[in-house]
């Protein structure tokens, strides 16, 4: 087989699974930036690969974005160290299919995002791998170098330990846009009451400005609270602020704009049709998915 004809047949198998290579290296890093810069590395080890002697050739490229993804994710930690300020995930502006895949939504949500930053490299790995993409234990052993009975246990601790952190219910898609719809009307009135109707009393607001934006340097708990601080903010503004509806991570999100310029995300954890979550990114670094969708996939 000639050179180009193998580069040619490992850049259509590449390309066929470059979705869900992206999803699975973004579940891991929370960074859409470092999920890409993993795919280009997956890309270099695939090419000098023998294709005749790789049996499944979409396991052996979850194995590659997977190794790569847990080389990145230990480098992304020391980053997280100097981080200022609360550190949250990279919003993707995503398709309304990714909405519609209840399993795959709740996976990539802000909510369980953050849960996931609470487990060490290994445990996201496999939890990420086990849980959501439904991989076998023996093929998560050849990916994070562990035998199939480490990867199981490591597999339960982590599926305990995500269960517990977790949001108890699964809202509807519904139920989130009108907790949000609630919430930006009474965000833009200036209207305390109405903010404190929507909002949890135990809500907690995280704000990541990565010390260029403006943002809160630690999470806020409690209703009176975080109204307090939003309506504060906005009543000392003297440039326009307009909050849109747009759909983050697959679920329904809020669009911030000042003066017409893209500002920030607003997303949102939402438990008994009350915000008991909010996620602010403002880190322009952060928002650069939000202007076209990116795709995601679980096969």
């Amino acid at each position: 087989m000639s050179d180009d004809h193998a580069i040619d047949r490992a850049t259509e198998t590449f390309v066929a699974h470059r979705n869900l290579l992206f999803t699975v290296a973004y579940e891991m890093l929370g960074s859409a930036t470092d999920a890409e810069d993993v795919l280009q590395e997956t890309w270099l080890r695939w090419v000098e690969v023998d294709l005749e002697q790789v049996r499944d050739q979409r396991a052996y490229l979850v194995r590659i974005t997977t190794r790569q993804a847990l080389n990145r994710l230990r480098t992304m930690s020391r980053r997280k160290e100097s981080y200022v300020g609360p550190w949250l995930p990279e919003p993707l502006l995503t398709a309304p299919d990714v909405a519609q895949d209840v399993e795959l939504a709740e996976s990539v949500s802000m909510a369980v995002m953050l849960v996931l930053e609470t487990l060490s490299p290994t445990e996201r790995a496999v939890f990420v791998l086990r849980e959501v993409f439904d991989v076998g234990y023996d093929e998560i052993a050849a990916a994070v170098d562990k035998t199939p009975a480490a990867v199981r246990q490591i597999a339960h601790r982590a599926r305990r330990h995500v269960d517990a952190r977790r949001p108890r219910e699964v809202v509807s898609q519904s139920q989130t846009r009108a907790a949000l719809e609630s919430f930006s009307r009474a965000l833009e009135g200036g209207d305390l009451q109405g903010l404190l109707d929507v909002l949890a009393p135990e809500v907690v607001y995280m704000g990541d400005g990565g010390g260029v934006k403006h943002a809160a340097l630690r999470p806020i708990v409690g209703a009176d609270k975080v109204a307090r601080l939003l309506v504060g903010g906005l009543g000392k503004s003297t440039i326009p602020i307009t909050f849109g509806p747009t759909v983050v991570n697959g679920s329904p999100a809020l669009v911030v704009h000042m003066d017409g310029e893209l500002d920030g995300i607003m997303a949102a954890r939402v438990e008994a049709s009350r915000i008991t979550g909010l996620y602010v990114v403002r880190n322009p670094e952060k928002l650069s998915r939000i202007e076209s969708e990116t795709p995601l996939a679980l096969r």
